[in-house]
């Protein structure tokens, strides 16, 4: 299913960000220091399993 990433990205911005779009400029900051760039991903974008898993951890990290 392509496009996962993207959504799990989504949602996590959305999370962080509550509506926010100062708060959603830190956290795509936050994202590109952790080694993944929101503007690399989109609904066609292939799902990379280590991608998958590490935005999972980021999840579970940011909670």
């Amino acid at each position: 299913m392509a496009g996962q990433a993207k959504k799990l990205i989504d949602a996590i911005i959305e999370q962080r960000a509550k509506g926010s779009k100062v708060l959603e400029g830190v956290v795509k900051t936050k994202l590109i220091l952790k080694g993944i760039d929101p503007k690399n991903f989109t609904e066609t974008t292939p799902d990379d399993p280590a991608v998958i898993g590490r935005l999972h951890e980021l999840m579970a990290e940011l909670r």
